[in-house]
């Protein structure tokens, strides 16, 4: 199963979430570098990552280095999409202040381009709305980016569905990437799927197996375990498969900091449910998230 990134590329039907590579917590560099190899071996072939995964905003940029320095090690800097963001700050190791003034973002998505080695970046996202900055100043700025071949493919992440609507009557939109997983299943209700859907646009959902907040909750809840039980796999796994079959624009993407995650996420792949266990899972209760935290 492929989806094509605007008849450009075919994209892996699993992600790398990256950020876990970067943060508080994380591997070394040897040790993350071997987390990307092994998931480009395996087939892997579409990377997410921003300019604020990263430790503080001392750290800024601290991803996107060292996905490029995997990238040249195997020899793939060509051959492989990597989507990056820009609007968004880390102070004092904080998150969910925005940067989304025109100026900010070009100096962002400037950056990334020297983080990563690269002239034109593949997939750029708007990292979210800045609340200060009016959308169509944020957009238009990366519409200039774009047309100055800096950027290939426009992205908006942490968005509305009426957010959504303004950013594709402005340009073309080529993905979005929103929080989603059977706690947090507001974009399947509000429309916002649908349209990416009806718009051909791929839906990219970051925390698909419930996120730092919530992944041991949802693995321990007694539908999971049921379910576990009764396809022989782990919980992870279902919720994976879960978004495999709700559409395959869907592509999700899993945080991944260790090899054994890699492997895991990729025996999703083959998890086929059956339609009366989707309906359960789609009736599965949601959890409130704050803005602040959709980073």
């Amino acid at each position: 199963m492929t989806i094509t990134l605007k008849e450009q590329y075919s994209i892996f039907p699993v992600g790398m979430g990256a950020m876990p590579l970067s943060v508080a917590g994380r591997p070394t560099e040897q040790e993350s570098i071997t987390v990307i190899e092994t998931f480009l071996e395996l087939g892997g072939n579409f990377i997410d990552t921003a300019n604020v995964y990263c430790l503080d905003d001392s750290d800024r940029g601290h991803n996107e280095k060292l996905i490029c320095k995997s990238l040249k090690e195997v020899g793939k800097i060509d051959n492989v999409i990597v989507a990056t963001k820009g609007g968004a700050t880390r102070p004092d190791g904080g998150w969910g202040l925005r940067g989304g003034h025109p100026k900010q973002l070009r100096h962002a998505c400037e950056q990334s381009l020297i983080n990563l080695s690269s002239s034109e970046l593949s997939l750029y996202y708007l990292h979210g709305p800045d609340p200060a900055i009016p959308l169509e100043d944020s957009i238009g700025e990366l519409v200039n980016l774009k047309k100055e071949g800096k950027i290939r493919n426009i992205g908006i992440a942490n968005v509305t569905i009426e957010e959504l609507k303004l950013a594709t009557n402005l340009t073309t939109i080529t993905a979005v990437q929103n929080r989603c997983n059977p706690f947090c299943k507001g974009d399947f209700k509000n429309g916002l799927i649908d349209f990416c859907k009806l718009n051909k646009i791929i839906y990219v959902p970051y925390c698909p197996l419930g996120g730092w907040l919530d992944h041991v909750k949802l693995a321990s809840s007694d539908l999971y375990v049921h379910l576990a039980e009764k396809y022989q796999v782990t919980s992870y796994l279902i919720s994976l498969a879960w978004l495999f079959m709700k559409g395959d624009y869907i592509v999700p993407i899993p945080g991944m900091d260790k090899k054994d995650h890699i492997i895991m996420n990729f025996k999703s792949l083959d998890l086929k449910l059956l339609s009366e266990d989707i309906a359960r899972i789609d009736a599965f209760p949601d959890l409130y998230y704050p803005k602040h935290l959709e980073v």
